[in-house]
């Protein structure tokens, strides 16, 4: 996808007005939106379904935006009870902050088939753009093309256990 004359000049725009701050997070989410990243779904050897890069990616480059529902967390809790009961099951629901979550179960996007790994290549990252938090997928380190993007879920500690099938040498058996 070829970027026009004008994106470039509006982009070259923005970098003035942040002066040396060319790494700010808005500016980035900004240029992901012009320039996505050609990814696609596949068949994961972690589980089920996952999320594969189909160019070489940078380091420390936006990758995908999580985008879902926005919901409380009262209204997540009997969503997760709901999708058990009709036997969907994985929920793709991401914790914003203690007032907001993303269900991305059935209105979300590809970010949704990210896996979880003990060794990612991937991380989540909060941002606000304007007054609207985002959930923004960046790489960790250079993603080869067919690599399977992957972040940590950070799930918290909890007595029943998420058994992990990440298969990084150092993983840690559970997501939780």
């Amino acid at each position: 996808m070829a970027v026009s004359r004008e994106v470039r000049s509006f982009q070259r725009r923005l970098l003035t007005a942040f002066g040396n701050e060319t790494d700010s997070d808005l500016l980035k989410f900004n240029q992901l939106k012009f320039r996505k990243k050609f990814l696609r779904f596949g068949k994961s050897r972690i589980h089920d379904w996952g999320l594969f890069a189909m160019e070489a990616i940078g380091s420390d480059e936006m990758v995908i935006e999580y985008v879902g529902q926005s919901i409380r967390p009262v209204i997540a809790d009997l969503r997760e009870i709901q999708y058990e009961k009709i036997g969907i099951g994985s929920s793709y629901l991401f914790r914003i902050d203690t007032e907001s979550i993303i269900d991305a179960t059935k209105c979300g996007n590809l970010a949704r088939f990210i896996n979880h790994s003990c060794n990612p290549n991937c991380y989540a990252k909060i941002i606000s753009v304007e007054t609207q938090k985002k959930i923004v997928i960046y790489s960790k380190q250079p993603i080869a093309c067919g690599e399977e993007i992957t972040y940590d879920y950070k799930f918290p500690i909890e007595e029943e256990k998420i058994v992990c099938l990440c298969g990084a040498a150092q993983c840690k058996g559970t997501l939780n």
